[in-house]
């Protein structure tokens, strides 16, 4: 048997709200007999789906809630899982285990691992432990092992200060138009922002939440850091990236399995934005050529096997943009359990078979901003398709 764990980020990096819809997306990777540990009970109606099409028997998952914690069982925060009843509950419940698998790799699941005896099931515990999961998940480390590894990234700069940052938008704004800003952990473009100087650039495609347009001469630069460097380094916790923009281009990824012995790659797909905002995401990545495919995964798998070296083990997977001159840039890597590993792993390999003739793709739309959907039944009816009587 395997213990799965649907945790999320730490709140020690990045403060969430409510994540328990999310976090039952570890319900996608059990297999009969797992113990699976989520911050709250799951929606029966979404256990019975999901495990419909995985050909699991739900009954035979062994489902453990901890005692509620800070955000009462709104996250998986760090006390939960130390909490000594629980652990002796999950112990209990325990046969032979050959895996510990966790969402979020974070050092409270190390702990959790060597409370019930079980590090040497949970890989890589000994990196996490301290701290390894916020190292492998840092946009700035990225930048940093993307250079050691040879792999190319968008002209740009790591800032610890105002002044750095100040001295590194001019120096780009000094060869491009934009620059784009990033937060050193946040995803999905929330932690992003577009800087222009004039007002001819494309931003729709790209994952970018917010847009500022800079007025004119250093003045300009240095009014933008005194407002927004409390924003770009989450109150001078963490360093700030500054690269430049890349116009007309498409967002690409590859994904890979790294363990102790080798590195896998597993699937490559596309991210689709409209109007900076992730729509949707669609894989096998189709219609692009042997050669640039092959160089997605081959420098992939160069990041891969740093992140190896650096002690890192599960899920990998770099994010990478396609211009139009057909030049390759890595702009991150998701060294966690993505919003996309069950995308590929189980739902397009095992429930849909992607490469089974007629070969077909799976495509996840993120729901629309003003959605307020309350339950799994009204989900389903809100997204079941709808006969159109023919004019």
């Amino acid at each position: 048997m395997r213990i799965l764990i649907g945790n999320d980020i730490d709140v020690s990096i990045r403060q969430r709200k409510d994540m328990r819809s999310w976090a039952q997306r570890i319900l996608w990777f059990a297999k009969d007999g797992d113990l699976v540990v989520l911050p709250d009970q799951p929606d029966k109606k979404f256990l019975q789906y999901v495990t419909s099409l995985t050909r699991v028997d739900p009954s035979s998952l062994r489902i453990h809630v901890p005692p509620p914690g800070d955000f009462g069982n709104y996250l998986m925060d760090r006390r939960r899982l130390s909490d000594e009843r629980f652990v002796k509950e999950v112990a209990a419940d325990l046969d032979e285990v050959s895996e510990i698998f966790a969402l979020w790799p974070s050092a409270q699941i190390s702990r959790f691992a060597e409370a019930l005896q079980l590090t040497k099931q949970f890989s890589g515990a000994e990196f996490f432990s301290q701290g390894g999961g916020e190292v492998a998940n840092s946009k700035a480390n990225f930048r940093a092992l993307a250079a050691a590894a040879g792999v190319p990234t968008a002209a740009g700069e790591v800032c610890r200060s105002i002044e750095e940052s100040i001295d590194a938008m001019g120096r780009l704004l000094a060869r491009s138009d934009a620059v784009v800003v990033k937060q050193a952990h946040n995803w999905a473009g929330s932690g992003n922002q577009v800087v222009i100087r004039g007002d001819s650039v494309a931003t729709d495609h790209a994952g970018a939440k917010h847009i500022h347009y800079l007025a004119a001469g250093p003045q300009g630069i240095r009014d933008y850091w005194r407002e927004r460097w409390e924003w770009a380094s989450v109150g001078g916790r963490f360093p700030v990236v500054i690269e430049e923009f890349r116009q007309r281009a498409i967002s690409i990824y590859s994904e890979y399995h790294i363990g102790d012995n080798e590195v896998r790659p597993t699937e490559t797909g596309t991210l689709f934005y409209v109007g900076r905002w992730l729509s949707h995401q669609a894989v096998p990545l189709r219609g692009l050529s042997d050669e640039i495919h092959a160089r997605l995964v081959n420098l992939g798998l160069q990041l891969a096997r740093t992140y190896q070296a650096l002690g890192y083990r599960g899920y990998f997977g770099p994010d990478a943009l396609l211009d139009e001159s057909g030049e390759l840039i890595f702009t991150e890597a998701n060294a966690r359990v993505s919003g996309s590993a069950h995308l590929w792993g189980i739902i397009g390999h095992k429930v849909v078979d992607v490469w089974r003739e007629p070969m077909r793709s799976v495509v996840e739309y993120h729901w629309p901003k003003k959605w307020r959907i309350t339950g799994f039944d009204e989900f389903v009816a809100a997204v079941e398709p709808r006969q159109v009587e023919p004019r």
